[in-house]
């Protein structure tokens, strides 16, 4: 066994392990369980010297990050004495922006002589070819609206800082932050159905983005109406200079359901830098909803 798993919470270890001719050894961070894949080896953080000997001695020569983690604080208590001379990077990466940290993490690793493994590079069928995968295309305001996207996540990028938005029209309705692009839509979805308007409020919402009819396209945003005809993308891209062998955006088959009650028509994903799960049942949930899936080149 050459290949172990440094697991998450969610699907994608599930399928990435499924994916491989051999199971890989499954490893998980204590409380970050993934969906339906049991693992080999539990560990802490404040464990993770001696988890990277463990892997040495069975034969372990790369690794795989992959599934979501939130950040765990460190307990004094718990150190043991591999990981302890670790503790100030362990430290600053706590402390990093997600690409930050990840790469403290993988240089860790890689430092201990196990090389690190793309999820892409082990499954390349989770990015898809450029192209509209829906029945449904985009129209002439959506490639508009996702050049806007692309600048904003860049420029979200550059703070390490998130890695999607809804743009509708000119303006930028949200931006991604630590809670994830799920929460994101969530909460867009339930300030469309109370008629609220917490975006308007919302500070990360600059001045910048509301100039150009912002007041005409909120009004009409905050009233409600049919989820598809209101319009607007979702728009997922990597962050500019992102280490790709980490934290690679994701959508799966619940995306298309949160778009939807979010009032949008669509989702605008990066060529070669978002990964679709289970895509089968992704783009047949947006064919129902009658939303498109647009895979495009960055830059178009």
């Amino acid at each position: 066994m050459t290949l172990a798993l440094i697991c998450g919470q969610g699907r994608l270890p599930r399928i990435v392990a499924k994916a491989q001719d051999q199971r890989p050894l499954v490893c998980v961070l204590n409380g970050f369980e993934p969906d339906g894949l049991a693992a080999d080896l539990t560990f802490h953080l404040e464990t993770l010297g001696t988890l990277m000997d463990t892997l040495k001695a069975r034969g372990v020569t790369q690794v795989c990050l992959c599934g979501a983690i939130r950040r765990p604080p460190i307990d004094p208590a718990r150190l043991d004495a591999k990981t302890a001379p670790m503790v100030p990077r362990l430290q600053t990466a706590l402390t990093s922006g997600d690409d930050g940290a990840l790469r403290i993490v993988m240089d860790l690793f890689e430092e201990a002589g196990l090389r690190i493994a793309a999820v892409d590079d082990l499954v390349p069928d989770l990015l898809p070819a450029e192209g509209v995968l829906t029945l449904k295309s985009y129209i002439p305001q959506n490639t508009v609206e996702a050049r806007l996207g692309e600048r904003t996540v860049a420029a979200m990028g550059a703070r390490d800082a998130g890695q999607a938005c809804v743009v509708r029209g000119d303006t930028v309705l949200a931006r991604e932050d630590a809670a994830g692009t799920d929460a994101m839509l969530t909460r867009l979805a339930r300030d469309r159905t109370a008629g609220g308007g917490d975006f308007l409020s919302n500070p990360i919402n600059t001045a910048s983005d509301m100039f150009g009819g912002l007041l005409g396209d909120a009004t009409d945003w905050l009233t409600g109406g049919s989820s598809v005809s209101d319009g607007g993308i979702l728009f997922k891209a990597p962050k500019p200079g992102q280490d790709r062998r980490a934290d690679l955006p994701v959508i799966g088959a619940g995306t298309p359901d949160a778009v939807a009650a979010a009032g949008l028509s669509g989702i605008v994903i990066e060529a070669g830098g978002v990964m679709v799960l289970d895509r089968a049942k992704t783009v047949a949930r947006c064919d129902t909803l009658g939303l498109f899936l647009w895979v495009r080149e960055k830059g178009a």
